[in-house]
């Protein structure tokens, strides 16, 4: 046991290898539960490197990009692992996109394949991928379902049975720590969306610290709402479970009886996520009737986390471990946590300190750090910062600066103790419900709209979701929109989180003398203030 405990999963290098050494190291516990399916650890090592021989076949070359767009399922990891094993770089697409933003980051990326189900909550994923101009695109493989333009899982994995194990093997062996093992998308405050480029070293130096920080361990059962797309459900998700020998139970889609059923008969022992995912859980009038007497470990962040839910999470739902943390997709997922141990007061309202050998500053224009207790830009430098955006070397230099720091637009204040409060977001943006919403990006989709001739967004408090969106609009003159007609325009071209919970008609907007809207204004009228 101490030998596991003395073992450091970044040794091993890259995920394929992480991922052949637990399966030695780990062998005979489960790895996955995924419905009836609970592959072992060991099971788990030959069912990628058979999705290896898959991708080799179909002529996948190291640097090769390849998207997964499908919601949380054994053979999304299965696949991941897979493309990763020969040497292609991954994509994870956003499940609740529409056609145009899938063909958007299947284009920018130049995937050559993309793994996707038929159909997922009433959206027919393979006729979209079908639908866009998609020139570097080869191939569409279906995990479930059928389309005229696509292939299955299981035909594809036989075409790969033409592939040696030790072909296979020597892919694995070939890659090297510092070679791309994932590129994730993020918008900007420009509203374009950019792919984050990080390494299997980055990855694995990044959640080694995470999964130690948190206490994951081996035997957890961890119960991963959070999408495998992001961040905190595939790096934070399975890749830890991974690395640490505990179970993972991929969940689809989040609903509270479905979750309660599943901790209880499951005996679920870890289960991170957003503020409004214990929020959800608390008001849930049936709770008390569900066994959580497993839940130990709560993981959370990506929004404003109160003090009471705190409180609440440890007392009524029985956590004995909950920490919140900071980071961007452009820091790897990760710069700060707070501690085991730490007072509710301090997970509420800070966002931990810097993990190990990576550094975190608040500084003001002049880029000088500014004096503990006053707010400042959050800069952050380590092995976690990204490798730049893809293909966009301007926009990366306008991230990290000569000296490889990166510049997270974020307005922060740090204590004395290096514990940092985000007190201020990238100027504009907002989080709904633990998802990035940026602005200028839904601005631009709304203009789409023939009746739209002006529209500002921003972010107002939501006591569930933390915030959701508010657009402002100046309707074309000649024209009469109403707006639950915006709203149900806004549902059919984007996904889901990024519509305006509220849409008001206006007259004008509020600028300054450069033509600048000024949102504060509006902020101010939303919330009663002026």
């Amino acid at each position: 046991m101490s030998e596991l405990a003395d073992f450091r999963p970044s040794s091993v290098g890259t995920i394929p290898r992480l991922v052949q050494d637990s399966a030695s190291r780990f062998a005979e516990r489960v790895a996955f539960e995924d419905g009836d399916r609970k592959p072992r650890f060991d099971e788990l090592g030959e069912l990628a490197l058979r999705s290896a021989r898959a991708f080799i076949a179909a002529g996948l070359e190291p640097g090769d990009r390849v998207a997964i767009w499908a919601p949380n399922q054994l053979e999304w990891v299965l696949a991941a692992v897979g493309l990763q094993s020969a040497g292609a770089v991954l994509v994870p697409m956003n499940t609740r996109f529409k056609a145009s933003e899938a063909g958007y980051q299947l284009r920018k990326s130049g995937a050559r394949m993309v793994l996707t189900v038929e159909e997922f909550l009433g959206e027919r994923y393979a006729e979209m991928v079908a639908s866009q101009d998609l020139p570097a695109l080869e191939s569409i493989v279906l995990f479930s379902g059928a389309h005229a333009k696509a292939r299955s899982w299981d035909a594809f994995l036989v075409e790969g049975d033409a592939v040696s194990v030790e072909a296979a093997r020597e892919r694995i062996a070939a890659a090297r720590p510092t070679d791309l093992a994932d590129i994730m998308f993020t918008s900007g405050t420009t509203g374009n969306p950019k792919g984050v480029m990080a390494t299997h070293e980055q990855n694995l130096r990044g959640f080694e610290s995470w999964s130690s920080v948190v206490g994951l361990r081996e035997g957890d059962r961890y119960l991963v709402v959070n999408p495998f797309f992001h961040a905190f459900g595939y790096k934070a998700g399975w890749l830890s479970c991974i690395m640490r020998g505990a179970t993972c139970l991929p969940h689809k889609v989040f609903d509270v009886p479905e979750v309660l059923r599943r901790v209880g008969e499951e005996q679920i022992s870890a289960l991170p996520g957003v503020p409004s995912l214990y929020q959800s859980i608390l008001m849930h009038p049936d709770r008390k009737k569900y066994d959580l007497s497993h839940l130990r470990l709560a993981v959370t962040g990506a929004a404003p986390t109160p003090v009471e839910l705190i409180r609440r999470m440890r007392d009524e739902l029985g956590f004995e471990t909950v920490i919140t943390g900071y980071g961007l997709t452009e820091s790897t997922g990760i710069a700060t946590m707070c501690r085991e141990g730490d007072a509710p007061e301090i997970i509420a309202r800070s966002s931990g300190r810097a993990i190990p050998d990576v550094e975190v500053q608040c500084v003001d224009d002049e880029r000088k750090e500014v004096p503990r207790g006053q707010p400042g830009e959050v800069i952050v430098r380590g092995y976690n910062v990204m490798q730049g955006y893809f293909e966009d070397a301007e926009e990366t230099r306008n991230a990290i600066d000569a000296d490889g720091w990166l510049h997270t637009g974020d307005i922060g204040v740090m204590d004395e103790q290096g514990y940092l409060d985000i007190t201020d977001r990238k100027k504009d943006m907002f989080i709904m419900g633990g998802f990035n919403c940026y602005p200028a990006e839904i601005e631009a989709l709304m203009f789409e709209h023939p009746q739209i001739a002006q529209v500002a967004v921003l972010g107002i408090p939501d006591e569930r979701m933390g915030e959701v969106g508010l657009a402002v609009v100046v309707p074309e003159p000649g024209t009469e929109p109403k707006s639950e007609d915006l709203r149900s325009w806004c549902r059919e071209h984007m996904a889901n989180y990024k519509v305006p919970r509220r849409i008001e008609l206006v007259a004008e907007l509020p600028m300054n003398a450069t033509g600048k809207v000024q949102k504060f204004i509006l902020r101010e009228k939303a919330l009663g203030k002026v």
